[in-house]
């Protein structure tokens, strides 16, 4: 009789005990499901050996509607906090700490974006992508584009002196540490891709040697218009100059070898002789002048068939079009001159 008690004593204290652990583990797993509280979404830094203690406390401290300790605890018990990696994070007002814990595990980080835009130089990129949170790069500080050029020609076994326009612009993601010269070499690769594709399918009989020189006019046509409808009207005034040997006569390929412009073209700028004033120069200058977008390519690649010499601005941000001398000095006198 003794020891049958004794069994079902044991037997009632194994019951009792996996009761409390079913029990335990059934409200510790409902704590860690029940959403975060959060006001908002919030980005959380998680940094290398950083404790699953620490994490909890941040969010407690931004207002995650947890208990720091138990919640701790119940972590301990049913999830396995340690095996987390370092990284930024993003929560929203849905996830849970059993969220949290999945993504720090798995590493789903959270994806940053960068517009790199057409029309910007390669300057107001780095200074973009300088500005752009958890890039990193190879120094200390954001290298000037003389010191990119070099890092990149050993990179990617070229050979140019400038990398201006030779990146495709869009909008392109990454994660926290990601090293801001990859973004440049998906930029410059993507690039390289789409100027072969315009350049086997150009049009016949176009004045450029190389997809580069393309390039290069590509980028005059983009900085000489944003609107579409007017791009090949551009790219066939400079063939058809290109073609005759004139001038290409373009402002902000001048502007674009001024150092330290003020926004003010003057006379003096249009006599001096840099590598970019196309006002002294034959063809077209040594390189692109902005980056480029695939519209200002293909215009590149296929001009209108037109008899324009001469464009001059209308005031509204698009162009007059003029097949002589005559009719172009009327059009300036009309719409930059204000005379009639």
């Amino acid at each position: 009789m003794v020891f049958k008690r004794v069994i079902q004593f044991i037997s009632s204290v194994i019951f009792l005990l996996i009761l409390i652990g079913f029990s335990l583990f059934w409200v510790s797993s409902n704590q860690l499901q029940q959403p975060l509280g959060l006001s908002a979404p919030i980005q959380i830094e998680v940094q290398r050996g950083m404790h699953a203690r620490t994490i909890l406390q941040y969010l407690h401290q931004q207002g995650a509607d947890i208990a720091v300790t138990p919640t701790y605890l119940a972590s301990r018990l049913i999830d396995n906090p340690q095996l987390i990696q370092a990284g930024v994070y993003e929560l929203t007002p849905a996830d849970s700490v059993a969220d949290l814990w999945r993504k720090l595990r798995n590493g789903e980080q959270h994806v940053f974006r960068v517009a790199l835009i057409e029309g910007r130089t390669l300057a107001d990129w780095l200074a973009v992508l300088a500005d752009a949170p958890y890039l990193s790069w190879f120094g200390d500080t954001v290298p000037t584009p003389e010191q990119l050029t070099k890092v990149l020609n050993k990179r990617l076994g070229t050979e140019y002196a400038s990398f201006e326009g030779l990146f495709f612009p869009d909008t392109y993601s990454y994660t926290s540490g990601t090293q801001a010269l990859e973004l440049l070499v998906q930029a410059y690769r993507r690039m390289e891709r789409e100027l072969e594709q315009v350049w086997q399918q150009r049009a016949p009989d176009l004045p450029y040697r190389t997809s580069y020189e393309l390039l290069v006019m590509a980028s005059i046509i983009e900085k000489e218009t944003g609107f579409d409808g007017e791009r090949g009207k551009i790219s066939s005034v400079f063939v058809n100059r290109l073609r005759v040997g004139m001038r290409l006569q373009s402002d902000p390929t001048t502007i674009y070898g001024i150092t330290n412009f003020d926004g003010n073209l003057t006379r003096a700028h249009l006599r001096e002789m840099t590598a970019f004033n196309t006002y002294r120069i034959n063809g077209l200058p040594p390189t692109p002048i902005a980056m480029v977008s695939r519209q200002s390519l293909v215009a590149a690649a296929h001009p209108e068939q037109t008899e324009y010499f001469y464009f001059v601005a209308d005031g509204t941000g698009k162009h007059v079009f003029s097949r002589t001398l005559a009719e172009h000095n009327r059009a300036v006198n009309l719409y930059q001159r204000k005379q009639r």
